[in-house]
């Protein structure tokens, strides 16, 4: 459906677009959306560094078991 559309469609839709609710609210909308893909970014590298945070903070005991067993009996 959108393959057929042209960069002189959509410039024919933008314009339909600022004349239908002008150029203000337009502005206003786009930076609004501009805010709200800057939220997400900031949100997702946020759970990015959490969870890096975390896989850091827990350690890993890479002792083979059969000396984790000796280690006990004595």
């Amino acid at each position: 459906m959108l393959n057929n559309i042209g960069p002189m469609g959509l410039l024919l839709i933008a314009v339909v677009v600022i004349v239908l609710f002008g150029r203000g609210k337009v502005s206003s909308l786009m930076g609004e959306v501009g805010k709200g893909i800057t939220a997400f970014k900031k949100g997702v590298n946020e759970g990015k560094q959490e969870l890096e945070d975390q896989s850091a903070d827990v350690a890993r005991d890479v002792t083979p078991e059969d000396e984790t067993a000796e280690k006990d009996k004595v």
